[in-house]
């Protein structure tokens, strides 16, 4: 069995090629030409890599795809890690040539463009009784408030570069220009909400929730507001009836994951879907959620009906913890300077917690973590 796993310079594609690798499963990485030394190849579970060429990247992925099925008498499971290549893949063109070479759990392109669009989804939210925060015209903000791009990753802007919380008509107006010249559209505005940051991501086929996944944020970097540097997998059954609504609605097959954080009465409150594989994916690995099997399987059997495999029981251990420790450290720092020194030694003391788990370290494959943090040293001093 084969499962093609693409976008491997993201760290968390390396959750999916070990949870694969681990069940026996041949993986085969693919990246695109130039991404750089990715993190994936260096995998002890990476059975093949792939350099696929920029220009034609959807051909020369298909082509791979039939030329392992052709060798194997088997199609294998595509796994697309990066909303660039789910984006390909969902073109109702690809979409329909890539199951005559491969297994594919894929949303349709209508859900997808939901998903990814904020607007819709606080829309969409609205309709489903899922609690959003209030929506500002430029006259009506009350400050502090946030103001953000419909869809800013459509658009190649990082994660930490997303949104702006502004204080004052000046630096409101400011975001406002920053984020339409970016995007060519009007940003949204929304209340600022002060409280913990949360998650419920899962694995869908036709709106049906297959896995799920709670987590709450424990700390961030940059520590102003940025991804989740460390997270910890809790039960919340509001946040998992929210995210099955969502499934529901949409009729969503694939990975997603909701996020939510508490206003001021500690109540949460969806800021937007992230439809694909998210940043804080390893958790799903420290938890044993059955993630990336589950992904796996479902991909395997609509390509391969005749040959289908048993479905595994798995759920998420709640407390499980996992860190970027690069990041957590960071983050260490700028909780310091900011005067949350709990919270800064709480980040320190997980570097030497064996319970949490880091998102890229695992001594049993060395090589991909010492390729990640080589690359980070190399970047800092440029």
């Amino acid at each position: 069995m084969t499962a093609v796993v693409t976008d491997v310079h993201y760290r968390m594609a390396l959750a999916v090629i070990r949870d694969l690798g681990e069940q026996n499963v041949r993986v085969v990485c693919c990246e695109r030409a130039g991404q750089g030394a990715a993190v994936g190849f260096a995998s002890r579970y990476c059975a093949e890599a792939r350099a696929l060429p920029s220009e034609g990247y959807a051909d020369a992925l298909y082509d791979l795809c039939r030329e392992l099925y052709e060798a194997e008498g088997e199609k294998p499971a595509l796994l697309p890690v990066g909303a660039a290549t789910l984006a390909v893949l969902t073109e109702p063109e690809n979409a329909q040539r890539f199951e005559n070479v491969a297994g594919t759990l894929l949303p349709d392109r209508a859900a997808l463009d939901t998903l990814n669009d904020k607007e819709a989804v606080a829309e969409l939210a609205r309709e489903l009784h899922i609690p959003v925060p209030e929506a500002y015209t430029p006259e009506t903000a009350e400050f502090p408030c946030v103001v953000k791009p419909r869809c800013g990753e459509k658009f190649g802007i990082t994660a930490s570069e997303r949104y702006r919380i502004c204080r004052d008509p000046a630096e409101l107006a400011a975001a406002r220009a920053r984020f339409t010249a970016l995007t060519g559209e009007e940003p949204l505005c929304q209340q600022y909400l002060p409280g913990d940051g949360l998650g419920c991501s899962v694995l869908a086929e036709n709106g049906h929730v297959r896995r799920s996944i709670c987590h709450r944020r424990v700390r961030e970097y940059p520590v102003t507001g940025g991804p989740s540097s460390c997270c910890e997998a809790v039960e919340d059954e509001d946040l998992t009836a929210y995210a099955a609504a969502l499934a529901a609605r949409t009729g969503f097959s694939g990975l997603f994951m909701a996020e939510f954080k508490r206003d001021s009465e500690g109540k949460p409150r969806l800021l937007e879907v992230n439809p694909r594989v998210w940043g804080t994916y390893p958790l799903t690995r420290a938890a044993k959620a059955g993630f990336s099997r589950e992904w796996f399987r479902l991909a395997w059997d609509r390509g391969n009906p005749d040959k289908s495999l048993p479905e595994d029981a798995a759920g998420a251990k709640t407390g499980k913890r996992m860190a970027f420790t690069a990041s957590d450290l960071l983050a260490a720092a700028g909780y310091w300077k900011a005067g949350q020194k709990k919270r800064a030694l709480g980040a320190v003391g997980a570097f030497f917690d064996p319970r949490t788990a880091d998102g890229v370290w695992e001594w049993r494959d060395l090589r991909p973590a010492l390729r990640y943090y080589g690359s980070l040293l190399k970047r800092g001093g440029r």
